[in-house]
């Protein structure tokens, strides 16, 4: 993935505003055996089913949870048509940088790797709740992280955590670049785009499903 962008800091903040330039930009853990998770047309519902202690009982915020308590949302989804929210300390700067990051809900990880560019350490979190009287799945991504705690084939409980907050290799003031999409296995992205097809609003989806 190659993503450019233009870092520009805040004089009363001290965090990074990316402008879009140009973008093609602890004990309930289980191993999942001769699968593949992020395969196109996998059978949520079904995996899901076969580990009902980890169906999604709410949301909450990736920071400072359940309410991003000492956090603020500096880039809000839309916003220089970016696709996430991204969440930074209020100390500003780097000042956030190796702050706990969680999984806003329970759910599976079904990537924890390196990404390189502009992504730096990513990691992706399947989730599958009911929500009026049926179910749905979506899958959270954490971008730029610092340090990876989870791998591949991890189950995770809301408001585990899962790494820490990062600046993608020095490429910017560290935060944490949250999104929420609407399905699994989307392609990583760049990050921007006109086109929001398949991605949700982060803080809007987590508030309009918080825990219960």
């Amino acid at each position: 993935m190659d993503l450019y962008v233009r870092t520009l800091l805040s004089a009363a903040t001290g965090f990074a505003v990316l402008t879009l330039a140009s973008a093609c930009f602890p004990d309930d853990t289980a191993k999942a055996v001769g699968v593949n998770p992020t395969e196109p047309g996998k059978d949520w519902p079904a995996w899901f089913a076969q580990h009902p202690q980890f169906i999604a009982d709410g949301f909450d915020f990736p920071v400072g949870p359940p309410d991003a308590a000492g956090y603020y949302n500096a880039q809000p989804f839309g916003r220089n048509l970016h696709l996430g929210d991204d969440w930074n300390g209020k100390g500003g700067g780097d000042s956030d940088l190796g702050d706990p990051v969680y999984a806003i809900a329970h759910g599976y990880v079904t990537r924890a790797e390196d990404e390189g560019g502009g992504w730096g350490k990513v990691v992706r979190v399947v989730h599958h709740f009911p929500e009026n009287g049926s179910t749905r799945t979506v899958e959270s991504l954490y971008a730029h992280l610092d340090t990876l705690m989870v791998s591949e084939g991890s189950w995770l409980r809301r408001g585990q955590q899962l790494g820490t907050i990062g600046n993608a290799g020095g490429r910017y003031p560290a935060h944490l670049h949250l999104e929420i999409r609407d399905s699994a296995g989307m392609p990583l992205g760049g990050g921007y785009s006109h086109d929001t097809r398949g991605y949700l609003r982060p803080t809007e989806f987590i508030k309009a499903h918080r825990s219960r």
